[in-house]
Formats: structure tokens, C-alpha cells, sequence
């Protein structure tokens, strides 16, 4: 049985600590294949990403050249009714049309604290198996504090000391002074600074 991660996110733009995360997922869980889904509308935030959907799944693809077990995937892409995209639909979807498959979604700590607020949390908790990205002093005992079942906790896995997280707003910051930064794999600067984004 294929393992797959579902690597989600906004992807504005992608960077090394996306990588970072998507490899110590990949190896610490035996994962066959990482499955990049940017996201095309998120329910939760207001902004919307500044780069398109398009040029950020672009830059999703070159991203994944780093690693072969990297998947670039528009499972994810906006809804034809412009509602937002909710995670479980994406999993019904993945499960529905990837029979025998074990999907496992990569999240951070932050945002796995937030799923009460999700759609149906409670079946996005029997759809996958979930690895949870714990950042250094980041605080486990919030996660036992959720009141998940016994069954539940059990599908929820941690992954941690991960280096210090890259803020995305502080990437898009200095894109727009016109630096460079060493965060940006070279395929997505050149991309970047083709199409003019982060001006």
C-alpha cells in the first residue's frame, strides 16, 4: 500500500522550509510520495495570496524537482462555484479516486489546534492519518488539551524539532526591496522575477 502525504498550503511563494518539512515527513513516516496541494481558496484567511493560483502551482512544480518523492498535485485548485476549498473534500476526493492508498496530511501545530473551526473535524480525523509539524518550544500538552478520543489521538503523529519556521510575508517583504533571498530555491526566483510578482 502506497503512503501518500498531503502536503498543504498557500505556497506564496514556496520555499526551503516548505522542503524542509516535506523531507523529515517523508522520511520519518516512510512516506512514498509527498502530494504539494496549493490551496486555492483557504476558508480561514481573509487575504488572498498575491501570486495566482497558476504561478503558485508553477512554482509548486519546481520545487518538487528537489526530491523524487515530491508530487506537485492541482487536487486543490479553486472551485468552479468560488466557494472556498475545504480539506475534506480534497480527501474524499483523494481516497475516491486512489483506492488502496494511506493518505497522511502534513500540518502545522498551529493550524492542527485550529481544526475545531475546520469542516467536519471529526471526519477529517477517520479520512487520514495526520502529521502534526511541532516547531521548537512549541507547547505538546495543547494537543492533548483538545480532548481528542483515545482512537482519534492515535492518528495523530508529531514531528519535531524542525528548524525555526520562514515567514512567507517576510520572503514576499524582501522580494519587494528587490532582494534575494537564500530561502527562495534559485528555479522560483527566476520565475519570480520573470513574471514580476511581489512588486
Amino acid at each position: 500500500m502506497r503512503s501518500i502525504g498531503i502536503f498543504g498550503g498557500t505556497f506564496d511563494p514556496p520555499h526551503s522550509g516548505h522542503i524542509d518539512v516535506a523531507r523529515a515527513a517523508a522520511d520519518n513516516f516512510a512516506l512514498s510520495e509527498v502530494w504539494w496541494t496549493p490551496v486555492g481558496r483557504q476558508p480561514l484567511k481573509t487575504t488572498p495570496p498575491q501570486a495566482f493560483y497558476s504561478q503558485r502551482l508553477a512554482m509548486v512544480r519546481m520545487v518538487c524537482k528537489a526530491d523524487y518523492r515530491f508530487v506537485a498535485s492541482g487536487a486543490d485548485a479553486p472551485r468552479g462555484d468560488g466557494q472556498p476549498n475545504f480539506t475534506i473534500d480534497l480527501l474524499q476526493t483523494l481516497r475516491g479516486d486512489n483506492p488502496g492508498c494511506s493518505w497522511w496530511n502534513i500540518v502545522g501545530a498551529d493550524s492542527f489546534l485550529d481544526l475545531p473551526r475546520w469542516k467536519y473535524p471529526e471526519q477529517l480525523l477517520n479520512f487520514a492519518q495526520w502529521i502534526v509539524v511541532s516547531r521548537p518550544g512549541f507547547d505538546l500538552s495543547r494537543i492533548e488539551a483538545m480532548g481528542l478520543t483515545s482512537a482519534q489521538r492515535s492518528r495523530v503523529h508529531l514531528l519535531t524539532d524542525i528548524e525555526e519556521p520562514i515567514s512567507a510575508t517576510d520572503l514576499r517583504d524582501a522580494l519587494k526591496r528587490g532582494e534575494k533571498p537564500g530561502a527562495v530555491p534559485p528555479p522560483v526566483l527566476g520565475y519570480i522575477e520573470e513574471h514580476g510578482l511581489y512588486r
